[in-house]
């Protein structure tokens, strides 16, 4: 029961910090799309890759930690 509610607050966690940086998302691509469109869509491409990432090594975690 503990495991499942840490996860829960774990997860909520990430998809808090990841929504209040994926609000100021469109203002810092424009910002650095003023100077290199390439620069711009790689940090939003970092920012969607960065979400599926964290979860992919929180699942490692837990799969080594309940061995």
């Amino acid at each position: 029961m503990k495991d499942n509610r840490d996860a829960i607050i774990a997860a909520a966690f990430i998809i808090i910090g990841f929504g209040v940086i994926g609000y100021f998302m469109p203002r810092l691509v424009l910002a650095v799309g003023e100077f290199s469109t390439l620069a711009a869509g790689a940090i939003a491409l970092l920012f969607v890759l960065g979400f599926f990432l964290i979860f992919w090594l929180r699942g490692i975690y837990q799969r080594r930690k309940n061995r």
